[in-house]
């Protein structure tokens, strides 16, 4: 990876503070773009919605809604709603045009994690599509000949990063249990746009422009996203015939095409780079699964807010910020209320005390779930939130659980390229996805019309810190712990909240805040999106510039926080789930909420 790229990274770091952070903690999410001239493939309806969305309108419809990160995706997703088709059926294609037209956040290369509400059953469900390191990786995987940790740059960058990608078999899994509609024509849309060509948007030409340097050092890439050695623009056309034909052979023979076959053996291959080259083979592709796991609820008020359980530390930390936060008068404070801006601040900083402690995979440690959940836990952790000013430092604390592990603290955590799809069906079923490849671009290896992420950054690159195990070490076909908290809120049993964001470590913040907007402080969905954003996990408390947010700065100082105004550019969509169905889309990025 060459200079330029890694200016951001180093301002970045230098605007934070140093302590427990590695470098992936410390980076900003990805960074925001300007609309522009836009979407000229998008239909009318989603132009209205867009517009719509400009004005700082939630959108309302009867029937179904769909919120995604990019217009051609929702109309995508919204024709097979039109259709009849399920929500399962409906982020299918809108995943697969993401990762023509969004190709910086998601694709095929990469991973997701899906909580679904099946209006049939009352149930909710959740869909592990993680990404898994390889057969051949070992603690020291991430370490060089002397034990240290390898350069993290030059691993992002390369095939030691990449790991086995869980998207396509998600996609498949989801339509195996909940699809309605014919498989191979849920790739149509992505089919024609990536033969025939789609307009560049300005947030993926900025993203490119911004990544040119990393991109450049990849001759696949290189040729795609740098025609003539100059990044695409925005308005420029560009076609993914690759990637098409890469579609059709899903389309065709199910993810066995994609996981087994010629395509497989391209990954594996591209995965062989020259500087920290991957272990990856073609059996690890093979053997690839779905994994269902338990759905982390927990009670908030009266409502129960459902989310993704281990790999993923998204649901549990955001459970534990509202469980902190539950004995304090939040609804009578409001979002510029300096108190209620504490209280959050440190529930946050606290739960992620824990969360570098005690969360990782559970097929591969254990990991104590319900006592960090648990309400007396909480209670007593909140107890540390009664005072007038800021923490002054944070520690995991003692959840209860059936082992006796003296586990170390984990500084990794993922980078910000990631999308969220939330989607409510005709018959009442619900979707909430957050998927990813890692980093802006993952690792920059371009195959077959598709990037490959780089995930496996998300584990400490360290095993032991002295003689103690961090729970997160790499280790053959185990999953790297993740911030991605896709989310569904019920109330009295049926769902009235689906809600995610993209982000990085930010995600848990951003999801938290925009649930307590829309339950506490009564805001409209789309206002609860679109709300300032004031996060703090890690001890600094970032404030977004450009808003009221980064008014508060002194007042916060004064309470013994510091401080950094910087861009916090989220991708929350959300569909609140009443009477009607009210749609919300970030306007920090090109998404929109459609419905009929």
């Amino acid at each position: 990876m060459t200079r330029g790229i890694w200016v951001s990274i180093v301002l970045a770091m230098l605007a934070q503070p140093v302590g427990a952070q590695q470098v992936s903690d410390r980076l900003a999410p990805e960074g925001a773009t300007a609309l522009g001239e836009r979407f000229p493939e998008a239909s009318s309806e989603a132009m209205t919605a867009l517009e719509a969305r400009t004005r700082g309108a939630a959108v309302e419809s009867d029937d179904w809604m769909i919120a995604a990160a990019n217009p051609l995706a929702v109309d995508a997703g919204a024709r097979v709603l039109r259709a009849g088709g399920s929500a399962a059926d409906a982020m299918i294609a809108a995943q697969a045009v993401l990762g023509l037209v969004e190709p910086q956040s998601s694709g095929l290369g990469g991973g997701a994690f899906m909580v679904w509400y099946d209006a049939r059953s009352d149930a909710v469900t959740t869909l592990d599509g993680r990404e898994t390191a390889p057969l051949a990786a070992d603690p020291r995987y991430l370490l060089d000949d002397a034990g240290a940790p390898l350069d993290f740059r030059s691993v992002v960058a390369s095939g030691r990063s990449v790991g086995v990608p869980g998207t396509p078999r998600l996609l498949e899994e989801a339509h195996r249990r909940w699809g309605r509609a014919n498989w191979q024509g849920l790739f149509a849309e992505a089919i024609a746009l990536a033969e025939e060509g789609f307009t560049v948007s300005p947030r993926m030409a900025g993203s490119v422009a911004a990544s040119a340097d990393r991109l450049g050092t990849f001759e696949a890439a290189a040729a795609y996203f740098l025609p003539e050695g100059q990044p695409v623009v925005a308005g420029q056309r560009l076609r993914n015939p690759a990637y098409a034909q890469t579609l059709r052979r899903i389309a065709r023979d199910g993810a066995r095409g994609f996981y087994t076959g010629e395509i497989a053996a391209d990954i594996v291959a591209a995965t062989r780079t020259d500087t920290n080259p991957g272990r990856m083979t073609t059996e690890d592709l093979a053997q690839y699964r779905v994994i269902e796991r338990p759905a982390v609820c927990a009670p908030y008020r009266e409502h129960e807010v459902c989310g993704m359980g281990p790999p993923s530390s998204g649901g549990v930390a955001v459970a534990q910020i509202l469980g902190l936060l539950e004995p304090f008068d939040l609804p009578g404070m409001g979002p510029r209320d300096l108190t209620a801006r504490r209280l959050m601040a440190d529930a946050t900083r606290l739960a992620f005390a824990d969360r570098g402690r005690f969360l990782a995979d559970s097929d591969f440690v254990p990991v104590p779930v319900e006592g960090l959940i648990d309400r007396a836990y909480l209670s007593g952790r909140a107890a540390l939130l009664r005072r007038d000013d800021a923490l002054p430092e944070v520690a995991p604390g003692a959840p209860g659980w059936d082992h006796a592990i003296n586990w170390a603290d984990d500084t990794r955590d993922e980078m910000p390229a990631t999308s969220h799809i939330s989607i409510v069906d005709p018959q009442g079923n619900v979707l909430s996805m957050t998927t990813t490849i890692e980093s802006g671009f993952g690792s920059g290896l371009f195959v077959r019309g598709f990037l490959l992420n780089n995930e496996l950054t998300d584990f400490s690159f360290r095993s032991h810190d002295g003689e103690r195990p961090i729970a997160n070490a790499v280790a053959p076909r185990k999953r790297p712990r993740s911030s991605m908290a896709p989310t569904i809120v019920l109330r009295d049993g049926a769902p009235v909240l689906a809600i995610g964001s993209p982000g990085g470590a930010t995600i848990i913040g951003f999801t938290a805040q925009a649930i307590i907007a829309h339950l506490d402080w009564g805001l409209d969905v789309q206002a609860a999106v679109s709300l300032p954003h004031l996060v703090n996990s890690f001890g600094t408390y970032a404030l977004e510039e450009g808003t009221w947010a980064a008014d508060m700065a002194g007042d916060l100082e004064a309470l013994g926080y510091r401080t950094n105004v910087t861009a916090l550019n989220s991708g929350l969509h959300a569909i609140a789930i009443g009477v009607r169905l009210r749609g919300g889309a970030d306007p920090r990025r090109e998404g929109i909420a459609l419905g009929d």
